[in-house]
C-alpha cells in the first residue's frame, strides 16, 4: 500500500490565562491518551493563554512557557509516529513572538513566529509581539539548546515523503498567506493554530475561506482555535475547529460542550498528490530557500498492509468516503448543485442549436431515465430558445419493450408538451437481419447482433427524421454508459449533440427527482415512477409485459460503479486503493464482491475506449468526464493487464 492515509487531529485544551503549568498539563492529557499516528494541532498561545495582554511581558510566564513546551517534547518520544503543532508566546533578543513549535520524536523541530499582527477589533497583538516576516534562517534558544526558528521552516516525514506547513492564525486569512508559499514549496498539510474570537457570521465566512484555500493550493488545513478558558472581557471565543481538504470541509465545530475537545479526520494525500500533478503551478517551484527540518508523521497504511487490514484499520477511526460522490449530501447544496447542472446542460444544447440556426430537437423516449433526463433538458432549452419545437420519438420493440416503459414514454411526451411519434421498430428490424442471414428470429441472450440491430435502428430513424424536418438529434447516452461501453457502436453511441454524455448514472437519476420535486403534479408523477422503473435497455423479451433484461445483472450496481470511476478519474486512484474506498464505503459488500466489481470495471473501461474515442459532442459538467477533446484521453489499445493483475492479488 502507498502510504498516504494520515491522521490529523484538531485539539482544543481546557486553557487557564497566564497559568502555563496548568497549560501544560492539559496539552499532555491529550498526548498522553492519544491513540495512533498522525498530527495534533493546538490553538494559538494555548501554553499561556491568548488574553494575556501586559502578562506576556513578565518573564516568569514566557520562562514557564519554555519548560512546559520542553516537557511536552520529553513526552513526544512516547509516542514516534506523532507530530504536535503547539501555540507559546516566545521571547528572543529582539522582542517577543507569537509562535507554533512542532515537537515530534521527543524534540522541538522548529518554531514558526506569526507574521500579521491584529491591532484592531479588540486585539492588541501588534502592542505586544514582534512580526516574524524577516524571521528566515534564525533560531531561538529554548531549554539550554537552540532551535531553528523562522518563517522558512518545512517539517519532512523522509520515510512517506509527508511535509508540513505552519501559519498562525490571522495569517491564514492575509492577502499573502504563508501557506500559498508553504504549499508550492511542497507542503500537503497546514496546521493553523488560531485563536480568533466569535462573532456573527464569522465562524461560516472562516469555513469558507479555509475550504477555499484548501482548494486553491490543494492541500489539507487543520485549524484549531481557543476555547472558553480565555478572558471573556471584550471577546468570546468558541473553541472553533476545522478540517478542510483539497475543496471540502471533512469537519467543521464551535462551542463545544465539554473539554478537553478534539475531533480527528483521515486525510488522503493522495488526492492533494494528484491534484499537485495536474496543476501548473506546482511545477518548477523553487524551494531551495526553505530548511527542511525531520519530523516523524507516520500513516495508517503500511506498506505490508493487505486491503482487508488498511479497511479494518480505516473502519476503526470512522473513516466512511461518500457513497455518491457526484452528489452533494446537503439538501441546499445538493438542490443548487441540481440546478446548475440542469442550466449547463439546456445552454449547451441552446448554444448549439442557436449556432446552427436549428430549431427542432428530435430525441428517442423509452421510457427509461436517460431518455428522460434529455427530454427535461430540451425543456429547459425552450426557456432559452422560445420557438423550439421538440420531436420525441418512441420506437417500441413489440415483444421486448414493457408495458412500464411504454406507458411512461407517452406520459413524458404528453407531460411535456412534444410532438409525438410512435414508429415500431420490429418489423423493419427482421427485414433488416433477412437481409444478412437466413433466421431472422431471436437466438437467445448470446445474439448480440440482434440486440444491436434494434439500438441502430432506433438511431438511423431519429437520424433520418432529423434529415427529413431539418432538426438536430439530441443524444441521451449517459457518462456511466460511456465509462462500461454499455453502449451500442453506432447505435445509442451516437447522436448530434449529446446532453448527457458528462452526466453519471446515479446523477441522472437524483436529477430526474429532483424535477419531480420542483414540478408537482403530471410532470412530477411520471418521473417518479421513471426513477422507479429498473434501469434496461430492453433488447430481449420481456417476461408477460414486465422488464426481462436488467442492465445492472450485466455491467454490476451503478452506484458502486459510479463510485469506482469518480475515485479512478478524479484522483488516479490504484486498484488497491479504490478497493478500500468501495469497502469503507459500501460495509455490505465483501471483499470478493468488490474483487469483482473492480475486474468488471476495469475490463469493460480499457475495451471500450474505442467508443469514446469518437463520441459526439456534449457539455462538460465536472471534472470527470470522458470527452477526447476536453477530457479523459487514453489509446484504444491500452492494456488494462497490470490493474487486473492487482485486483487478482487483492486479500
Amino acid at each position: 500500500m502507498n502510504q498516504t492515509m494520515l491522521k490529523v487531529t484538531a485539539c482544543v485544551p481546557d486553557v487557564r490565562i497566564s497559568d502555563a503549568v496548568y497549560n501544560t498539563d492539559a496539552i499532555l492529557q491529550i498526548l498522553k491518551a492519544y491513540e495512533g499516528n498522525g498530527l495534533l494541532v493546538f490553538p494559538e498561545l494555548c501554553l499561556s493563554g491568548y488574553t494575556c495582554g501586559d502578562l506576556f511581558y513578565q518573564e516568569y510566564l514566557l520562562k514557564s512557557c519554555a519548560e512546559g513546551l520542553c516537557r511536552i517534547a520529553k513526552e513526544s518520544a512516547a509516542h514516534p509516529g506523532v507530530t504536535a503543532v503547539v501555540g507559546l508566546p516566545v521571547r528572543r533578543h529582539d522582542g517577543i513572538y507569537d509562535a507554533a513549535a512542532v515537537v515530534s520524536g521527543g524534540e522541538i523541530c522548529g518554531i514558526v513566529p506569526k507574521c500579521e499582527l491584529l491591532a484592531h477589533d479588540g486585539h492588541s497583538e501588534g502592542h505586544i509581539f514582534m512580526s516574524g516576516k524577516k524571521a528566515i534562517g534564525s533560531t531561538v534558544n529554548i531549554g539550554g539548546r537552540e532551535v531553528p526558528f523562522g518563517i522558512d521552516l518545512l517539517f519532512e516525514d523522509t520515510e512517506n515523503g509527508i511535509i508540513l506547513g505552519t501559519e498562525i492564525g490571522s495569517d491564514v486569512f492575509s492577502a499573502d498567506r504563508p501557506s500559498v508559499h508553504l504549499s508550492l514549496a511542497g507542503a500537503e498539510v497546514i496546521a493553523v493554530p488560531s485563536a480568533l474570537p466569535a462573532g456573527a457570521g464569522r465562524a461560516q465566512k472562516r469555513r469558507q475561506y479555509l475550504q477555499d484555500a484548501s482548494a486553491s493550493v490543494h492541500s489539507a488545513y487543520v485549524y484549531a482555535s481557543a476555547g472558553t478558558g480565555e478572558s471573556s472581557t471584550d471577546m468570546v471565543f468558541a473553541g472553533e475547529t476545522v478540517i478542510s481538504a483539497n475543496g471540502r470541509i471533512l469537519h467543521a465545530n464551535d462551542f463545544p460542550q465539554t473539554y478537553p475537545y478534539m475531533c480527528s479526520k483521515i486525510i488522503d494525500l493522495t488526492m492533494i498528490r494528484h491534484d499537485r500533478l495536474e496543476e501548473a503551478s506546482f511545477r518548477g517551484e523553487d524551494e531551495g530557500w526553505y530548511r527542511r527540518m525531520p519530523v516523524s508523521l507516520k500513516t495508517l497504511d503500511n506498506a505490508s498492509d493487505t486491503v482487508s487490514t488498511l479497511t479494518e484499520k480505516l473502519k476503526a477511526e470512522g473513516f466512511a468516503p461518500q457513497r455518491y460522490p457526484y452528489i452533494p449530501g446537503a439538501e441546499a447544496e445538493r438542490n443548487e448543485r441540481m440546478l446548475e447542472i440542469l442550466q449547463i446542460q439546456a445552454q449547451g444544447l441552446a448554444t448549439r442549436l442557436r449556432k446552427t440556426g436549428i430549431r427542432q430537437a428530435v430525441l428517442g423516449i423509452s421510457g427509461g431515465l436517460d431518455s428522460t433526463l434529455a427530454l427535461i433538458v430540451c425543456a429547459e432549452t425552450r426557456k432559452l430558445i422560445p420557438d423550439l419545437n421538440i420531436l420525441a420519438i418512441t420506437m417500441p420493440s413489440e415483444g421486448n419493450t414493457s408495458s412500464a416503459t411504454y406507458d411512461n414514454a407517452t406520459k413524458l411526451m404528453h407531460a411535456f408538451n412534444a410532438e409525438m411519434r410512435e414508429i415500431p421498430i420490429r418489423k423493419t428490424v427482421t427485414s433488416h437481419l433477412l437481409d444478412i442471414r437466413e433466421s431472422a428470429e431471436y437466438q437467445g441472450s448470446s445474439d448480440t447482433t440482434y440486440e444491436n440491430a434494434q439500438a441502430r435502428m432506433r438511431t438511423m430513424i431519429l437520424m433520418d427524421a432529423a434529415n427529413e424536418t431539418g432538426g438536430l438529434v439530441v443524444g441521451t447516452g449517459d457518462l456511466s454508459e460511456l465509462a462500461l461501453g454499455w453502449c451500442t457502436y453506432n447505435g445509442d453511441h451516437m447522436s448530434m449533440y449529446d446532453v448527457n454524455a458528462d452526466i453519471p448514472k446515479t446523477l441522472v437519476q437524483e436529477l430526474c427527482r429532483y424535477y419531480a420535486e420542483k414540478h408537482p403534479g403530471d410532470i412530477g408523477d411520471v418521473l417518479t415512477a421513471v426513477t422507479e422503473t429498473p434501469i434496461s435497455p430492453e433488447l430481449t423479451p420481456n417476461r408477460e409485459g414486465q422488464i426481462a433484461q436488467k442492465t445492472e445483472d450485466h455491467v454490476g450496481r451503478y452506484d458502486v460503479n459510479d463510485f469506482i470511476m469518480y475515485h479512478l478519474l478524479r484522483f488516479g486512484m490504484s486498484p488497491s486503493k479504490l478497493a478500500v474506498y468501495v469497502l469503507c464505503a459500501y460495509p455490505e459488500l465483501g471483499i470478493e464482491d468488490v474483487r469483482q466489481a473492480l475486474q468488471r470495471f476495469f475490463r469493460r473501461f480499457w475495451s471500450q475506449q474505442f467508443k469514446r474515442s469518437c463520441m459526439p459532442d456534449g457539455p462538460k459538467t465536472g471534472r470527470t468526464g470522458l470527452s477526447p477533446r476536453g477530457g479523459w484521453q487514453m489509446p484504444s489499445d491500452a492494456s488494462s493487464a497490470m490493474f487486473l493483475k492487482e485486483i487478482g492479488e487483492i486479500q
